[in-house]
């Protein structure tokens, strides 16, 4: 993107049309190009006297400007002195007070007494007093990533991306409609998904649509055009804001042109919030599978396509899950307006608190935890405020509450007592048999078996292990005897049959009664 004051547009016939470069402007990327190249070394106050040359010489000065703002970013400038800046004007400065300038003598006095100061001659405190303004830096190095046709292409990109900065609404069609909605959701951008007779519509909100605008927003919007123009066949169209006359833009395929060797719609603000809590969620032992970006929902004229959705391990049941980045009140409300109108789906919305935006406040009266996130989730119990990253303890606290109907049902489902045929069953196989929760059988009578630990044992079963057991036996033989009826939690046998074991140093342990 370009600097506002930088924007060539053409409002002829009452549109709003970006004025774009061809290869007739190539010689000028040329000597632009070369400019850098030929003031590596030198001021920066010579290469920015280069630059006006050649602004005086060109028809547009704001084109020479923009490729000069684009290669800007890839030069690496550096303060060169014989002393640190800083600490010569303090030094220069506190001498300057004693002695009292007012002369040309006199500062010469001051200079001296600061070089004396710091043991070094005044030339070098003239060289160094200030070398850290931007004028007095060096061009260090100058490595262009592109020639004069990939400039051309970088500076049409950047210069739509400036136009679409005062967009309120931005509507597009594309052969990749999958792709880029991906990016959208990556990019945390504000959006709806109409189907419509050519098929579907993806409308954006723009930045200029919110009265908290931010540039971290505009520049994550800015970075959707770079996925837009990588798709094979586009067309885009925009409702543009200028200076309070809306004006339509539109853009299509070979307008402007993606950008090469860099991530494409790479978020700047969330760094993978999805990933992280996904890889955090996953790691947990829950009775859902999460899943990502799931089938599209279709509610009237929208679609949406929510980030994961939890699936129920042991119910045909679902809960969506969306996570928004940037968003207004009225935003949440309309997704989940939107979900309110298809029958039997459950959404949970996790809302960036510090990344709100108040359409009814200014961004300096609004504040990152302000009141606008507060009255959301007040409006809905399954709005989930975070910061940063979205907590888990937060989203299992939330399915939780469906959890307690899910099981709830399903106890509905299994007989009060349970006589298994095994002698010996964990409760994790026993659900798994009857297509429940652990959680739905864990509190059933067993009136052949007894809990020990996490499994079912029939007595005879624990008298069969109690009559092999020993005191003084080695744990190695404890456990083998317990393994050898089936079970593993040699901890729980002992403990149901009242014994204990008695560790020696690191040698291992004995078995011994309870009461020994």
């Amino acid at each position: 993107m370009l600097r506002k004051e930088l924007l060539r547009v053409s409002r002829a016939g009452g549109g709003y049309h970006p004025q774009f470069v061809d290869q007739e402007a190539r010689p000028l990327a040329a000597r632009v190009i070369g400019t850098y190249q030929g003031h590596v070394g030198k001021r920066r106050e010579q290469l920015d006297a280069a630059i006006e040359s050649l602004e005086r010489d060109a028809d547009d000065f704001k084109l020479v400007r923009g490729f000069a703002a684009l290669l800007d970013r890839e030069a690496v400038f550096e303060t060169r002195a014989p002393i640190p800046p800083e600490r010569t004007r303090r030094v220069a400065f506190e001498r300057a007070e004693a002695v009292g300038v007012a002369s040309e003598d006199e500062r010469d006095r001051a200079l001296a007494a600061a070089a004396d100061r710091l043991g070094v001659a005044p030339d070098d405190v003239e060289q160094s007093l200030y070398a850290d303004r931007e004028p007095n830096q060096y061009l260090a190095s100058f490595e262009s990533p592109w020639g004069p046709d990939e400039l051309l292409d970088r500076y049409n990109l950047s210069l739509a991306q400036t136009a679409l900065f005062d967009a309120t609404e931005v509507r597009i069609r594309s052969t990749e409609p999958r792709e880029l909605v991906s990016a959208v959701k990556r990019l945390g951008l504000l959006y709806e998904l109409r189907r419509t007779d050519g098929g579907r519509e993806l409308i954006v909100t723009g930045p200029d649509a919110l009265f908290g605008r931010t540039r971290r927003y505009g520049t994550a919007f800015a970075r959707l055009l770079s996925t837009i123009a990588g798709a094979p066949e586009w067309r885009l169209s925009a409702t543009i804001d200028d200076r309070g006359t809306e004006r339509e833009l539109t853009l299509e395929t070979g307008d402007v042109l993606p950008p090469t060797g860099e991530p494409i719609a790479e978020p700047t603000y969330d760094s993978g919030v999805e990933a992280d809590f996904a890889a955090r969620f996953e790691a947990l032992d829950r009775p859902w599978t999460l899943r990502r970006e799931p089938e599209p929902l279709e509610v009237e004229t929208s679609v949406m396509i929510p980030d994961f959705a939890f699936d129920y391990d042991h119910a045909p049941f679902r809960v969506f899950f969306e996570v928004m980045g940037f968003w207004t009140p009225s935003y949440v409300d309309k997704k989940l307006d939107q979900l309110a109108a298809v029958e039997e789906v459950e959404l949970v919305v996790a809302v960036d608190e510090s990344l709100g935006l108040d359409p009814e406040s200014s961004t300096e009266q609004r504040t990152e935890t302000g009141d606008a996130t507060a009255e959301v989730a007040a409006r809905d119990h399954r709005v989930i405020p975070y910061s940063g990253t979205v907590r888990v303890k937060d989203v299992v606290d939330t399915l939780r509450e469906y959890e307690t109907d899910l099981i709830a049902r399903e106890i509905e489902r299994i007989p009060e007592e349970i006589v298994p045929d095994a002698a010996v069953v964990s409760l994790a196989d026993l659900a798994a048999d009857y297509g429940v929760s652990v959680a739905a059988v864990e509190d059933n009578a067993f009136p052949d078996h007894r809990l020990v630990g996490r499994t079912l044992v029939r007595p005879d079963v624990l008298e069969e292990i109690d009559d092999e057991l020993e005191p003084g036996m080695s744990l190695s033989a404890v456990e083998a005897v317990i393994e050898s009826r089936g079970l593993s939690d040699a901890s729980a046998v002992l403990s149901a049959l009242g014994y204990r074991i008695e560790w020696e140093g690191l040698g291992g342990g004995r078995l011994r009664r309870r009461e020994e």
